[in-house]
């Protein structure tokens, strides 16, 4: 028995999008309005997670926003030589105003529009409240990164550009590639003739489904992680019915070595030990579970 079609296409849908975008709109009047502590500054406000890729699902509450500074930014050199180093140091000297400056400047302005009750210090972003017409919002406060490819110059260098913060309680760095996500994301539902992005949602919908039946937790298998698994399956395997491509894609992950998977964002690797990768214990596991569900089906 496999999960019918008519509940894979319930699954497929898409969730509500309308309170996502004014939840966004609300962040950036706040942030650019006369009283903020940035509005000076050369700051991008946008969206990402599930909201910004179209993988919501009915149920996903909390829209991730982005506040990136741009006047400064944190870099790695580490694919540099010698000589294109001491070009680079040549070109830059440290800046006076922090990652943790703007930070602070962040939260001080949101505590100021909404007031301090709707404000909590999260690890690796500041929450709002849940408001009238607004949905919960986690706000990463982050500035530009920059992963060097080469430097000859301040106007001749290559770089892969990401946004990088720190996390409060561990002071751990976190970097991430979110305009690159977002992007091979919509190329992959372009290859795939538009079936990426609602399987998504279905595998996301499984996952639910299997905590609300208690059969995992839901810490093994983030949305985040789940979005990526499937970037990695070849698009070939998404055709035809739901049916078929669930069961296609279930039937190739059985197959094959996961090591090797990538991220979406085509940069880092989806599998490893650090709190940004999946553990591939946690995983097997997750996959497992979705097998049994395909068995059993809904």
């Amino acid at each position: 028995m496999a999960i019918s079609e008519a509940k894979l296409e319930t699954w497929a849908r898409q969730g509500a999008i309308t309170t996502s975008k004014n939840t966004h709109e609300s962040i950036r009047y706040a942030l650019t309005s006369n009283n903020s502590k940035i509005k000076d500054k050369n700051v991008e406000i946008f969206l990402q997670g599930s909201y910004k890729n179209s993988t919501n699902i009915r149920g996903d509450s909390d829209v991730d926003v982005v506040v990136k500074l741009n006047n400064i930014f944190y870099k790695d050199l580490s694919l540099l030589n010698d000589y294109e180093r001491s070009l680079y140091s040549r070109d830059f000297s440290s800046a006076n105003y922090s990652w943790y400056d703007f930070r602070q400047d962040v939260l001080e302005t949101l505590i100021e529009y909404y007031g301090r009750w709707n404000i909590e210090e999260g690890n690796k972003s500041i929450k709002i409240e849940e408001g009238s017409n607004r949905l919960p919002a986690d706000v990463v406060v982050c500035t530009q990164y920059r992963k060097y490819i080469s430097y000859n110059g301040y106007s001749d260098n290559e770089y892969i550009e990401g946004i990088n913060f720190f996390t409060l309680r561990e002071n751990r760095q976190v970097v991430n590639f979110p305009k690159q996500h977002y992007d091979n994301g919509v190329e992959k539902n372009r290859k795939t003739n538009g079936l990426f992005k609602p399987v998504t949602r279905i595998f996301k919908n499984m996952k639910s489904y299997l905590i609300d039946s208690g059969d995992i937790e839901k810490k093994i298998a983030p949305s985040y992680f789940i979005e990526n698994l499937l970037y990695n399956v070849p698009d070939n395997k998404f055709t035809g019915s739901y049916q078929n491509t669930v069961f296609n894609i279930l039937e190739w992950l059985g197959t094959v070595d996961v090591d090797d998977f990538i991220c979406q964002n085509g940069v880092n690797k989806l599998f490893g030990e650090t709190p940004e990768q999946w553990n591939i214990r946690d995983a097997a596991y997750f996959y497992k579970k979705l097998v049994d569900l395909w068995d059993e089906g809904v």
